[in-house]
C-alpha cells in the first residue's frame, strides 16, 4: 500500500443509501487503492448534518454542501448567509454542488440560475471553490460563470465534466478546473478524452461521483471512492504520463484548489 500513488476522490456522495452501514469498509477499500482523501457532497442542505457527521467520523473525508440544480424547485432557496455559516466547519471545503441542468429539469431554469448565483456569491465571500454540475445548459452556464467572475473572482471545478469543448475552454479561460469521472474511461468517450487531453494537466482533478458512473471494469455496478484509481489510470493514458506522475499532479491540483482540505489539521 505504501508504494501505491496517492490520489483524491474530489466528488462522491457517501450519504446516499447505497453506502449505508458500509462506510468503514468503503474508506478502508479506498485507502488500499491509494485514495487517501474524499470530498463527500451534500446536494440538499437539509441533509447537511448527516453529511457533516460522515466527515467528522472518518479522517480522510471532507465535505461540501449546496443545492443540486435538479432539486432547485423542490428545496428551499439557499441563502448566502446560510452557506457562509456552514463553511465555518473545519472540514467544509467547497460550495456546492450547484449549477444548471436542463436535461431533465429545464422547467426550473430560472430557479436554477437564481440558486447558482447565490452559491457563486458564497464562494466569492468565503474563498472556497465552487463545485459545478452542468448538463445541457452550456451557453447559460458559460455566461453566468463569466459574468460573476467579472464581478468578483472565485475558484471553481466543473465536476464530472462531460460537456462541450466550448464550455471546457470557457471554464479554463476563467482559471477553473475540470474533473474527470468514470465517464472519461467509457469506451465510447473518445471525444471527451480529447477535450481533456487539450486542457492543461495542472487543471485536472479526478472523482467518482459515487455511487454513480463506475468506470470499467465496474461499469453498471455501484461506484465507490476506491474506483477513482481506474479513472486516474485512464487519465494518465490521456495525458501520456506515468500513473505515479499523473496521480501526483492531480494531488497538487487538488491542494491548490481545495486549500482548506490541503491545510486541514485534525484537532489533537
Amino acid at each position: 500500500m505504501s508504494n501505491t500513488p496517492e490520489i483524491t476522490d474530489s466528488h462522491c456522495h457517501l450519504d446516499f443509501p447505497d453506502f449505508e452501514g458500509q462506510l468503514d469498509q468503503i474508506v478502508a477499500s479506498a485507502a488500499e487503492a491509494g485514495v487517501t482523501r474524499m470530498v463527500t457532497i451534500c446536494t440538499r442542505l437539509r441533509n447537511e448534518p448527516t453529511v457533516r457527521a460522515i466527515a467528522e467520523a472518518h479522517a480522510p473525508v471532507f465535505y461540501a454542501a449546496g443545492t443540486h440544480p435538479m432539486s432547485a424547485a423542490d428545496e428551499p432557496m439557499a441563502t448566502v448567509d446560510e452557506l457562509i455559516a456552514l463553511s465555518r466547519h473545519p472540514k467544509f471545503v467547497g460550495i456546492g454542488e450547484t449549477g444548471l441542468d436542463y436535461h431533465y429539469t429545464a422547467d426550473s431554469a430560472e430557479l436554477q440560475k437564481q440558486s447558482l448565483r447565490i452559491h457563486i456569491e458564497a464562494a466569492q465571500r468565503t474563498g472556497l471553490p465552487l463545485i459545478i454540475h452542468a448538463r445541457a445548459a452550456d451557453d447559460d452556464m458559460a455566461r453566468i460563470l463569466a459574468e460573476e467572475h467579472r464581478n468578483a473572482p472565485y475558484s471553481c471545478v466543473m465536476h464530472c465534466f462531460s460537456s462541450t469543448a466550448e464550455l471546457a475552454r470557457a471554464a479554463l479561460d476563467l482559471g477553473f478546473y475540470l474533473s474527470m469521472s468514470g465517464i472519461a474511461a467509457f469506451p465510447k468517450s473518445q471525444e471527451l478524452r480529447d477535450i481533456f487531453a487539450s486542457a492543461p494537466v495542472d487543471r485536472i482533478l479526478v472523482e467518482t461521483d459515487a455511487p454513480y458512473l463506475a468506470p470499467p471494469p465496474y461499469r453498471g455496478k455501484r461506484n465507490e471512492p476506491a474506483y477513482t484509481a481506474h479513472t486516474a489510470r485512464k487519465g494518465a493514458e490521456v495525458f501520456g504520463m506515468d500513473y505515479a506522475d499523473f496521480a501526483a499532479q492531480t494531488q497538487t491540483n487538488f491542494d491548490r484548489l481545495f486549500t482548506k482540505a490541503a491545510t486541514y489539521k485534525a484537532a489533537a
